[in-house]
């Protein structure tokens, strides 16, 4: 019978305190990821599309199914880029990440960077208003 009046006791304190918990949850569950923003451009010398090569046609087709995977993971808040010209156009990454190295890291890695298709720069980002 203790047994239960403690479970029981528990459970009322539980209650009681997890609506004052919950904002302080959050805000460290916040803490934990960062959002970032990397912009991305063609490399000056793949501005004219008749220099692309099979290999870096290859390379963006890497880093397409890359941002795929990485949002189907939730990674990824949302890509896309411009409908311009290639000397122009620019991309655009918004992901998450736990700190400034591990971003850098990240978008470092992406493909279309590592075979020199893309240049890219990074920045602190924060989404304040997203559609649905």
């Amino acid at each position: 019978m203790k047994t239960m009046k403690r479970l029981a006791l528990r459970a009322v304190l539980a209650a009681a305190l997890l609506p004052t918990m919950l904002p302080q949850l959050a805000q460290a569950e916040e803490a934990k990821t960062k959002q970032y923003l990397y912009v991305l451009r063609v490399a000056p010398h793949l501005q004219d599309e008749a220099k692309w090569s099979d290999a870096d046609k290859a390379a963006t087709g890497r880093h397409f199914k890359r941002l795929q995977d990485d949002l189907a993971k939730g990674r990824i808040i949302l890509a896309g880029r411009t409908s311009e010209p290639l000397d122009k156009t620019f991309g655009l990454v918004v992901f998450e990440a736990p700190d400034d190295a591990a971003a850098k890291a990240y978008m470092d890695a992406d493909p279309a960077v590592q075979a020199g298709v893309m240049t890219a720069t990074l920045h602190p980002y924060a989404v304040a208003l997203m559609r649905k």
